[in-house]
């Protein structure tokens, strides 16, 4: 959804005048406070991010109720896991790694040339960093990337999606509670916010959210040469080779997308099936929704659809499948949406027509078309047709048919024999590529995201320095003995 849209649930534009004074008095605020501090020492990077994990576990209740009050229903066992206990990892591993992290490290340097001199690279602190959050992960995608910002030594500005207003609140009290606003600061409003908050001079931004958003936070961004991390979903694909439909990776696609309703940028947007297997599939999920949820839609474990508006836009991509006939399977009793909480059922669409718009666009709820496949050079040319997706999920038994599909593709990052995992690793760096995004946050790659990597030469003794400058016969010698096979100097 695009920041230039209709105003979201409970945070209307009109509204944004005094927070984004209150922004800009932030933001000021910090520049100055890191401009008296720009390299923090590892023992008050650890303290600041050490703060991090008793904030999530203090508040744990809460940040369920927020959820369920913003969506109209959320589980809270995905609440705790997911929002809370997700990001007490993320901090345990930058807390085990950051003295690594931060060290110097070394770089060869051509002694002939260059004498006893010593050249490194030191993770410089960038500075200000600010951090778009979408709506569907409101804590794990706005506090988690903070533990790199902070352990980067730099101070954070968060701005909470106005879809969310009661984690926006909760998140806002939770952090003033916790760190000063010259460290982090949340800032909570609308659209006019969204759009002041892009047009800053940070020093880093990190925008999580849709293609059409991404590109205007990056031209907002580069009229001030700001860097940008775009994490940016798209239809990512699930791909069952041959001989390996059965009901543990059915179980597996299935159960990732139903997590939030599908609400998840690496959800399952599609699954290619051999064509012999497409109903053994529908048959296989059937099943496992009988046996692991069986009124889904009415239940606790259901998600609601964030608002109605994103409701009705589910309900109109089903009813295009049904004008076009396409064959829908409803996994659990074939009930209307629930439209006080929003929650509806997970279905099915089997061989859907290639320009249904489930095909097309970012489905982002619980609708999984189902597209079969005759031979696997024919899937793997789907998959490459669109646009670079941010997670590639590959279901096979034969490693070199695995590798094949890996080394025939490109994705922000694979699941095998899984779905969603290489997201949920505080170890592994996250992100995407092309359409999908760039950068990575999580783990060492997302602490060098938010780092300066300067390279530091410290002169010695013993060296040519002086063949740089005129006159230039001290470098013609060099050069000519290095062409006639000697080393240089």
């Amino acid at each position: 959804m695009s920041i230039l849209q209709e105003p979201a649930q409970a945070l209307a534009s009109g509204d944004d005048a005094a927070a984004i004074a209150d922004l800009k008095a932030a933001f000021e605020v910090q520049r100055r406070a890191f401009a008296a501090d720009r390299r923090p020492s590892l023992d008050v990077r650890r303290e600041r991010v050490g703060r991090i994990a008793p904030m999530m576990l203090a508040n744990r209740e809460r940040i369920s109720a927020a959820l369920a009050q913003d969506f109209g229903s959320h589980p809270t066992g995905a609440a705790d896991l997911i929002e809370t206990l997700a990001v007490v990892g993320r901090v345990q591993y930058v807390l085990e790694n950051l003295e690594a992290w931060t060290a110097p490290q070394d770089r060869p340097m051509d002694a002939g040339l260059f004498g006893t001199a010593h050249a490194y690279i030191e993770m410089q602190p960038k500075g200000v960093v600010g951090n778009m959050i979408p709506w569907n992960f409101p804590f794990d995608i706005g506090v988690g990337p903070m533990v790199e910002m902070l352990a980067a030594g730099n101070r954070v500005i968060l701005k909470p999606s106005e879809y969310v207003p009661g984690c926006a609140a909760l998140l806002r009290e939770m952090v003033a509670e916790h760190f000063s606003p010259d460290l982090v600061y949340v800032a909570v409003g609308g659209l006019d916010l969204a759009r002041a908050f892009t047009e800053l001079p940070f020093d880093h931004l990190l925008y999580t959210g849709s293609p059409g958003v991404g590109r205007q936070v990056m031209a907002a961004a580069a009229r001030n040469l700001t860097p940008v991390t775009l994490e940016l979903g798209g239809k990512c694909p699930a791909i069952v080779l041959p001989g390996a439909i059965d009901a543990e990776t059915v179980k597996t696609i299935v159960g990732t997308k139903i997590v939030k309703n599908g609400q998840m940028c690496v959800s399952v947007d599609y699954a290619l099936v051999p064509r012999g297997d497409m109903d053994r599939f529908a048959d296989l999920a059937q099943a496992f929704m009988a046996e692991a949820a069986p009124d889904y839609a009415a239940g606790p474990d259901c998600t609601g659809i964030i608002t109605a508006r994103h409701l009705d836009r589910q309900e109109e991509l089903l009813q295009e499948v049904r004008d076009h006939q396409s064959r829908i399977v409803t996994l659990g009793p074939d009930a209307p949406a629930d439209r006080a909480t929003r929650r509806m059922p997970m279905r099915l669409v089997l061989d859907p027509d290639p320009e249904l718009r489930i095909m097309k666009e970012e489905i982002f709820g619980p609708i999984l078309p189902v597209v079969p496949y005759d031979d696997l050079q024919g899937a793997l040319d789907l998959i490459n047709g669109g646009e670079r997706p941010l997670g590639l999920y590959v279901f096979g038994h034969d490693q070199a048919t695995v590798e094949h599909v890996l080394a025939s593709t490109t994705s922000g990052g694979v699941s095998v024999n899984a779905c969603a995992l290489q997201g949920a690793l505080p170890s592994l760096g996250f992100g995407g590529v092309g359409m999908s995004g760039m950068g990575r946050h999580h783990g060492i790659e997302g602490f060098r995201e938010f780092s300066n990597p300067r390279g530091v030469v410290v002169r010695g003794e013993g060296d040519q320095v002086d063949a740089f400058f005129a006159p230039y016969a001290k470098a013609e010698a060099i050069v000519q003995h290095v062409l006639t096979g000697g080393a240089a100097g």
